[in-house]
């Protein structure tokens, strides 16, 4: 059953604005198509910002950090406790994530959307970066129960919308960090995408072959258990995690306000198919910054009809693809206001 009560998504297609933009692209100071795909980064920014002169203003990333109950069958490489290690690594400005923000000058805030550790008792407690948005302290074991109820999926949901109304800017980048979360992911993927578990897992944090082997049995099982979860709501709430459904949360309300969504890899996908399957139209706004290595990606890239910019053979989640695939978006809004057409630069066209 969905309780959740989806934001309405606009539809960004427009066959004016699309002709127009496209004239504008065609008459710059090249052949037709020789910019690639940095032109038609630059029809779809146009498109999703309504406008022949996109730009990008104040982008932001939203790092969502949450544990998982499921990690206590074994199917991370690391304990829980890494969760809030790199949570205090972010605070600190230390992870990969922080340095392309700085790199880019994209605002970074972290969100605490269900970490197992008290912040509040930290040296970080006030820390202007994070942000409290706990639910509980990790989610539950989807083996024995739902990852969560009714009422904490919505309320994370929910909490999700509340970050991006508190947020300036015009992009928006959803980062995680939760060890446990490829599995929440290939569960997700798994049952909205009706495909086989095995074809949705990875070795996530590093598992071994053995280490693979006992993590796709955790997760055949934990299907079987929550086989009549089908339905959007249904399913994010009893194999998903906090951060997942308030990652999903946020790129619905962006969405709704017309603010581009670049997103990352698996995790921020998984989170992107969810948002699209209780908000249809949420995909419309997504740019999608690169394909990661984790081999349920590629089943997610093609559910979502998506082509990544980058292959760097990434898989570090945080946000950090899309930080790095963050100029190529400056690049294409420069192109369409900056690069003088043919009569601007009193050069012939190219022969009819």
């Amino acid at each position: 059953m969905n309780i959740f009560n989806a934001p309405i998504i606009p539809n960004i297609e427009n066959n004016a604005l699309r002709q127009q933009l496209e004239q504008i692209i065609d008459q710059k100071t090249k052949p037709i198509g020789a910019l690639g795909r940095l032109e038609t980064l630059a029809l779809q920014l146009g498109m999703i910002q309504g406008t022949i002169m996109p730009k990008i203003e104040q982008p932001q990333i939203r790092v969502f950090a949450a544990d998982h109950g499921l990690t206590k069958h074994g199917t991370s490489a690391y304990p829980s406790a890494v969760t809030a290690q790199m949570v205090y690594n972010f605070l600190q400005g230390g992870a990969a994530i922080n340095v392309l923000a700085r790199q880019h000058d994209i605002e970074l805030k972290v969100v605490d959307a269900g970490v197992d550790a008290d912040f509040g008792n930290s040296p970080f407690k006030d820390h202007p970066q994070l942000l409290d948005y706990k639910i509980r302290h990790g989610s539950r074991d989807a083996l024995t129960e739902a990852a969560m109820t009714e009422v904490e999926c919505l309320a994370a949901l929910e909490s999700g919308r509340s970050v991006v109304k508190d947020m300036v800017g015009n992009l928006l980048i959803v980062g995680e960090m939760g060890i446990g979360n490829t599995s929440a992911a290939s569960l997700l993927l798994a049952r909205l995408g009706d495909l086989s578990i095995a074809d949705c897992i990875g070795r996530g944090t590093g598992l071994d072959d053995a280490g693979l082997q006992h993590k796709a049995t955790i997760l055949m099982q934990v299907l079987k258990c929550h086989r009549e979860a089908q339905a959007p709501f249904d399913v994010l709430a009893a194999l998903g995690g906090l951060e997942v459904a308030m990652m999903a949360g946020a790129l619905m309300q962006a969405a709704s306000e017309r603010r581009i969504l670049l997103i990352d890899g698996f995790i921020a996908s998984s989170a992107l198919l969810v948002a699209e399957r209780l908000a249809p139209g949420v995909a419309q706004y997504a740019i999608f910054s690169h394909h990661s290595v984790e081999p349920g990606h590629a089943h997610l890239l093609k559910l979502l009809n998506a082509k990544p910019l980058l292959d760097m053979g990434m898989r570090l989640g945080e946000g950090s693809g899309a930080a790095l695939a963050y100029p190529l978006l400056q690049s294409a809004c420069a192109i369409i206001n900056e690069m003088a057409s043919f009569s601007d630069a009193g050069i012939s066209e190219q022969s009819k």
